[in-house]
């Protein structure tokens, strides 16, 4: 099969997400070719370059969602009033107006019948058309008639109140978001020697990076796969709960428009975990598309660890992962001076590195609570004091690989209050380690039993935690050992890749693609596509003496029989 792999913000860069994942299964997958369609997020990410490609990477195909110069197309006046009427009843759907938002000269939209779904496709699929004809849509986008008949769409009747409030800096910040989430649109990827040619598509998240899948699959009728670690529009209200409300509204319904029309269109659609199934519910995936595939992780680095446990600090605490607010380090040190309190000798390491300015403004303050809350203690008048908490990174001589995180101690705790999948967990599994862990994003799934849950935001229940299983060895080992071996059922590399690999065949062998080949002329060419390109082996060639002999004797000998035509079945015509 010949795989086009979809991704915004990741694959092939070095840094960003699904990287990993996306890896592992194009290495995992070597006897199907893969072409990568990558939009990057920042000129940094493009300076950092690319993650050495397998042999199976045909062609890697990149477009920046963070600039994008005008294309200096000058639409035409029946153009220019397509893409207003596209543009205005994609606005109207986002606000809520009952119709399309009209024109200066024309009534109120007909399209005030027509379900929200499909004005949304309509909508859209018609820009999309609009920018093949013309060449992209770049300058129409951020033209003074995009915000314009934005404004209009949201002054319209039937507009939800955050849409009628919006402001001209709201129209100006969401028309921007818009012109970038919607830049594939521009792009030249859709023809015969691009994502046409592809047997599948395979959309490595969803929003942006699912537009030209849509579109591949509008245009030449290839067949979609989304796959989803994270869900966009959760995303969304994650990272921006301190926009103004009209953006917040309109953004939202753009995110959850998009997902639901992604969703409806693709053959299958995956989530990394229950969590995030849920929210492809609420956005409208039908379930009987939906799958579960779990995120492969290598266990190879975590072996030796978790094949010897005793090597743990039996009084040791560990945690690991970006160091944010969403982590709620605060709480976790709050937790650990209870601990403290009944486990005098206890320590606590906190392994990880800050993300971004915020991250190291966490950090910092971490630190300074950390030094307020346990002062350097000291065996004696003599020596010197020594904080039971440390701040450490992976690469230092005490700690060279993650492996080594894990293996210092003998509880891994995570105390996020939110949180997606949770990949310092099952690393944790993987080295046969107990886990005490707040009850957010998919942790009670990953877990499943093997490890203690408490509510997020108490320092009192997860201290609690802790001092059971510190107390307590034989439920220690008991549970890390069921840990280790539930990782390596669900979460290995292994079994992500070959249930993609179902998913794959399963995809092509229902919904083949049907290309035409067409003559000299332009006339399609009857059988032009022999039946057997689409069987996976190789075909003997006819020996030349049976072809000099005219074939079998079974089939030259005897006297000839006139036969009665069958016409082709409708896929061969």
């Amino acid at each position: 099969m010949r795989i086009g792999l979809l991704t915004e913000g990741g694959y092939p860069y070095v840094s960003g997400d699904a990287r990993l994942w996306c890896d592992r299964l194009v290495h995992g997958l070597g006897q199907h070719e893969f072409d990568v369609y990558a939009l990057s997020r920042s000129e940094h990410q493009e300076d950092e370059g690319w993650v050495p490609l397998p042999p199976n990477v045909r062609r890697v195909r990149t477009a920046p969602l963070w600039m994008a110069e005008d294309d200096e197309m000058v639409l035409g006046r029946r153009a220019r009033r397509r893409f207003t009427e596209c543009f205005g009843e994609l606005a109207a759907v986002l606000s809520g107006a009952s119709g399309g938002a009209p024109t200066a000269d024309e009534g109120p939209s007909e399209s005030a019948s027509t379900p929200e779904v499909d004005r949304f496709a309509n909508a859209l699929y018609g820009l999309a058309e609009l920018a093949r004809e013309a060449g992209g849509l770049v300058g129409a986008f951020r033209s003074e008639t995009a915000v314009r008949t934005l404004e209009r769409a949201c002054r319209a009747p039937g507009a939800h109140r955050a849409a009628r409030e919006a402001r001209v800096p709201d129209l100006l910040a969401v028309a921007a978001h818009l012109e970038r989430a919607l830049r594939p649109l521009s792009l030249d990827w859709y023809e015969d020697n691009g994502l046409g040619a592809v047997d599948l598509c395979h959309a490595a998240s969803g929003g942006p990076a699912a537009l030209p899948g849509l579109l591949a699959r509008h245009f030449t009728g290839v067949p979609l796969l989304v796959t989803e670690y994270g869900v966009r529009l959760r995303t969304h209200y994650l990272t921006a709960p301190d926009a103004p409300p009209a953006v917040r509204s309109l953004l939202a319904a753009f995110h959850g428009r998009l997902a639901a029309e992604a969703y409806a269109r693709a053959e299958v659609v995956t989530a990394g975990n229950t969590h995030a199934r849920r929210w492809q519910e609420r956005c409208g995936a039908d379930r009987e598309k939906l799958r579960t595939v779990y995120p492969g992780m290598d266990a190879r680095p975590f072996a030796e660890v978790g094949e010897s446990p005793e090597c743990a600090d039996p009084d040791t605490l560990v945690w690991v992962g970006r160091v944010e607010p969403a982590k709620d380090l605060v709480s976790l040190l709050h937790a650990f001076a209870e601990i403290r309190k009944r486990q005098p000798k206890t320590r606590l390491r906190i392994v990880g590195t800050p993300a971004g300015a915020e991250g190291t403004a966490y950090l910092g303050h971490c630190r300074t609570l950390a030094a307020q809350l346990f002062p350097d203690e000291a065996d004696g008048p003599h020596a010197d004091g020594d904080n039971p908490v440390s701040f450490e990174e992976i690469g230092g001589p005490e700690l060279p690989a993650l492996a080594d995180a894990y293996a210092s101690g003998a509880v891994t705790v995570l105390s996020s209050v939110v949180e997606g999948f949770p990949i310092s967990l099952v690393e944790a599994m993987l080295c046969g380690r107990v886990t005490v862990s707040t009850d957010v994003g998919a942790v009670v799934e990953v877990i499943g039993g093997t490890g203690l849950v408490v509510p997020p935001r108490n320092p009192r229940a997860l201290a609690e935690a802790c001092v059971a299983l510190l107390s307590d060895p034989e439920r220690r080992a008991r549970l890390g050992a069921a840990a280790r071996a539930r990782a390596l059922e669900l979460f290995t590399v292994e079994q992500n890749i070959e249930a993609f690999h179902g998913i794959y065949l399963e995809i092509v062998s229902r919904t083949p693609v049907r290309r035409v080949v067409l003559d000299e002329t332009g006339a399609p060419l009857p059988f032009a596509v022999p039946a057997e390109d689409h069987v996976p082996i190789r075909w003997a060639a006819p020996s030349p003496g049976l072809i000099a002999r005219g074939g079998p004797g079974w089939a030259t000998n005897g006297p000839a029989r006139a036969t009665t035509p069958v016409s082709a079945p409708e896929g061969a015509r």
